[in-house]
């Protein structure tokens, strides 16, 4: 049994999708995936056409670049997980649409509570690092460790991913 919601949280590269797909998989005959990535160059094209190929049939997937609270009122049942992948990414399109991540992590976490079945989530870690050079990109971390902290407050579980190696933060294992 999935809990209502979890928070797999890790650095680029850390193995917090594929965990984050395991919990989804172990727990259900099917789910959906919620995918936030842009194709804005090749490069990123070929990481979102490899995570299409990992998923297989299991998966039924929705592009939700801005729309996460939606596609959360939208999708969610208690026969088919949801999984979200990822925060960060869509934290970095709000930002760029020019949206208030304030008032976007608001209307995300009411869709957290109000969500008909689980939801697992997936977020980069990116407060471990150096202090970025540019107001931008302190901007984008700030947001990002306050939007992975409020998610983290509501989550039941969460669990951070290093090596590929999980451990659990929060609710048990």
């Amino acid at each position: 049994m999935l809990p209502a919601v979890t928070l797999v949280l890790g650095g680029a590269r850390s193995g917090k999708s594929r965990h984050a797909e395991r919990l989804v998989e172990a727990a259900a005959a099917a789910g959906t995936y919620c995918a936030t990535a842009e194709a804005g160059d090749a490069e990123m094209a070929a990481r979102i056409a490899a995570h299409r190929a990992r998923r297989g049939p299991f998966w039924r997937t929705i592009e939700a670049p801005l729309g996460v609270p939606e596609t959360i009122a939208g999708e969610t049942g208690a026969e088919r997980p949801l999984l979200v992948d990822c925060l960060t990414l869509w934290l970095a399109n709000l930002l760029l649409a020019g949206r208030a991540a304030e008032t976007e992590t608001g209307r995300l976490l009411a869709a957290l509570r109000a969500a008909a079945g689980p939801i697992v989530l997936v977020a980069n870690e990116v407060g471990l690092g150096l202090v970025p050079e540019t107001p931008l990109g302190r901007c984008f971390r700030d947001e990002a460790g306050r939007l992975n902290q409020a998610v983290a407050a509501l989550a039941d579980r969460v669990v951070f991913v290093a090596a590929g190696l999980p451990l659990v933060l929060k609710g048990g294992s």
